[in-house]
Parts: structure tokens; C-alpha cells; sequence
């Protein structure tokens, strides 16, 4: 049995998935996007058995279409902004009138979809307009061994949040942080993800207690997250964050907004807020500094016990054996 792994993008929770089905299947790999994908994808499709696409897309609209003319079974991963309609963020893509009816079909088509947060099937059966029968939900797996704590922690504020445009920033509450931050004076914040100049391109006020960040590579992500004692994701939409997990892993206690999988990703640990609440958000934060350090182990508990890479190994194995892959 061959599977066509198909995504249009190199990250690290796609590669995690790649790696895990490659134990136990042979997988070809296709990272692909522009006009030329659909030629491409079909010809990867004739010689493999089974698609699974990461982010429900034009490009899972072929990959499912394609399938079902061949009678082959395919699988499609939702992560978040595949099931977002933020105008006013620009952010989603059902806010493309065109890719819609496109998505719609991927979705309602797919031989199974797999949401990493229950949030995000809900969307997906509103946005499509169908039941949903054929979504499972599969969170996304981390490995504690990787994520875990060293040394003592500092007093500051960290955020990771990959920021291509400040449409990006808005969604992933970067004004806020900044606005918070200014009521916290005395408190270090540390931003990681956001390219300098899109600051100035917003017109944020960049207060000087917070440090802003470029992309960094994981091991160096990894010493932050070991150094931090707060980790905050004021995100106004949210799939499962990554962030947050591998954070509480490394003992860091979460504070976040209510939205999409963030409840679900902490658990009850650390402080929840709504969006946008400077005030409430830094009052948060006090808190959370103030915290002891078993209450970063129980958040870090908490992760490993609900959100285990091989946990998520073992219920991607189950969905696809049990479709007969």
C-alpha cells in the first residue's frame, strides 16, 4: 500500500506527520503549488494507493476529485486556516469566493477528515453546510523527550507567532501583546516570528520592554521555551497551537484567549482570557508569574499525557487500517 503525501508548504508538524506514516507505509512525498499541481499530483496519484493532504485546499480538491475518478481513498488533515473566514483579518480561505465551492467539495468528498481540534470540526460542518460524518478528530502529537524542561526559569513573557504580513499580526494578537506590555512596563516580553520591519509596516508602537524576534531554528526555540515562565497566545482564531504545547512542555505556564483549540491545548492550566483585553491579559500574566514551579509540571503533565506523538501515531494508524489502508 502507497500513500501520496501531498502539502504545499515544509513545516515542522507536516514533517512530523510524514515521518510517522513512512514507519509503516511507503509514502511519496509531494510539496507542490501553482497551476502545474493538478498535472503533478496526477501523476503521483496513478502510481500510489492513497492520498493524504495536509490543510483543506484547492490542491485537496484534487487530490479527492482525482481520487474518486480512480476510486481511491483520501485523507485530508484540517489545521486552522482552512476552516477560517476572518475578512476583516483577511485571513482564510473561504473568504475566496472562487476556492469555496472548491473546498466545500474536498471536504464533503474526502474518504475521511481529520481536525486536530474538535473546534475545528464544527467550522468545517458549518462552513461546507454538511454533516461532518467523515470528520475524525486527531490532535497533533509532540514528543515530551524533545520538549522538556532544563534549568531554572526567568521572568519573562514569550510569544511565538510566524507573522508573514501584519495581517498575521493582527490575527495572532501581536497589538495586543504590545498594548499589554506597555501596562506591564517592568515585565520582559520576548516575540519570536516576526520579521522587524513588519512592525513599522503596521504602525505598532513597539514598546521597549518587548524584544521582537526573527525565525529561529527549534533547538534555539527549544532554549526559549526552557527559559520563559510565561507563555502567552492572544490569538484571535487558533487550530491546536503548536506553540502552546511545546511551551507547557517545557514547563511554561500558558496564559490564552478563548478561542479555537487553546482551551483544549491548556487544559484548564494556566489563565484564559477573551480577545483583544489588554487589561485582563496583563492581569493574567501577573498571575502567571507568580505561579510555582508544580504548576509548570502539571501543565507539562498534562501535555504529555493528552497530547503524546505516539498517541496521535496510533490513531492516524487506526482511521486509515480501519479504511482499509
Amino acid at each position: 500500500m502507497k500513500i501520496l503525501f501531498t502539502s504545499t508548504q515544509h513545516t515542522s508538524f507536516i514533517t512530523q506527520d510524514l515521518n510517522l506514516l513512512r514507519k509503516h507505509f511507503a509514502v511519496e512525498h509531494l510539496v507542490t503549488r501553482g497551476v502545474l499541481s493538478p498535472l503533478k499530483v496526477l501523476i503521483h496519484i496513478v502510481r500510489t494507493d492513497v492520498t493524504y493532504t495536509w490543510f483543506a485546499s484547492v490542491y485537496a480538491f484534487v487530490t479527492v476529485f482525482l481520487g474518486r475518478i480512480m476510486k481511491k481513498r483520501s485523507f485530508i488533515v484540517i489545521g486552522g486556516i482552512d476552516v477560517a473566514n476572518v475578512p476583516e483579518m483577511r485571513y482564510g480561505i473561504w473568504r475566496s469566493h472562487w476556492k469555496v465551492p472548491l473546498v466545500k467539495y474536498a471536504l464533503r468528498n474526502a474518504t475521511r477528515v481529520l481536525a486536530v481540534d474538535a473546534s475545528l470540526k464544527e467550522k468545517a460542518i458549518s462552513l461546507a453546510q454538511y454533516s461532518g460524518s467523515n470528520i475524525d478528530c486527531v490532535p497533533t502529537g509532540y514528543d515530551p523527550t524533545v520538549w522538556a524542561p532544563s534549568g531554572n526559569k526567568e521572568p519573562f513573557v514569550l510569544t511565538v507567532a510566524k507573522c508573514e504580513d501584519i495581517w498575521k499580526m493582527k490575527v495572532k494578537g501581536i497589538d495586543v501583546i504590545f498594548r499589554c506590555a506597555q501596562l506591564m512596563p517592568t515585565t520582559r516580553f520576548v516575540v519570536v516570528g516576526l520579521a522587524p520591519q513588519l512592525v513599522a509596516a503596521g504602525n505598532y508602537r513597539q514598546p521597549a520592554n518587548v524584544e521582537v524576534i526573527p525565525f529561529i531554528e527549534q533547538a534555539e526555540l527549544l532554549n526559549y521555551y526552557q527559559r520563559a515562565r510565561v507563555y502567552c497566545q492572544p490569538s484571535y482564531v487558533e487550530g491546536l497551537p503548536n506553540s502552546v504545547c511545546e511551551a507547557m512542555l517545557c514547563g511554561c505556564i500558558p496564559v490564552g484567549t478563548d478561542a479555537g483549540g487553546i482551551p483544549t491545548a491548556m487544559g484548564g492550566n494556566g489563565f484564559l482570557v477573551p480577545y483583544g483585553d489588554e487589561h485582563q491579559l496583563a492581569s493574567a500574566i501577573q498571575k502567571a508569574l507568580l505561579e510555582s514551579e508544580s504548576a509548570g509540571e502539571r501543565a507539562r503533565m498534562y501535555i504529555a499525557q493528552n497530547f503524546a506523538l505516539q498517541k496521535r501515531e496510533a490513531t492516524l494508524l487506526q482511521i486509515l487500517r480501519k479504511e482499509r489502508v
